[in-house]
C-alpha cells in the first residue's frame, strides 16, 4: 500500500471514529489534526488511538511522549501507522 493509500484509509477512519462533518478525501495530510486544524480534543484522540489499534494490530498509548509528533498531522499518523501496523 502506497503512502497516499494509506493516508487516504487512516483520513477515512479518523472521519468515522469521531463524526467529523466533512469527507475523508477532503482533509489536508498536513493539516494539524488536535487544537488548530481540525479541531480534535483529548476525546477525540482516544477514539482515533482505539481505532487505530483495532484496524492496524498495535497500541497507541495515552502516555507516549512522542504522541505530540504521532498525531501532529494525517500523514504523520499514517507514517507512524506503517512502520508499526501487524495488520
Amino acid at each position: 500500500m502506497s503512502q497516499k493509500e494509506l493516508e487516504n484509509e487512516v483520513a477515512g477512519l479518523i472521519v468515522e471514529a469521531v463524526n467529523l462533518d466533512q469527507p475523508a478525501d477532503a482533509l489536508d495530510p498536513e493539516v494539524r489534526l488536535f487544537g488548530e486544524g481540525l479541531g480534535l480534543d483529548s476525546i477525540d484522540l482516544l477514539e482515533v488511538a482505539l481505532a487505530v489499534s483495532r484496524k492496524y494490530g498495535f497500541q497507541l498509548r495515552s502516555d507516549d511522549p512522542n504522541n505530540e509528533r504521532i498525531f501532529s498531522s494525517l500523514r504523520a499518523l499514517s507514517a507512524h501507522i506503517a512502520q508499526h501496523r501487524t495488520r
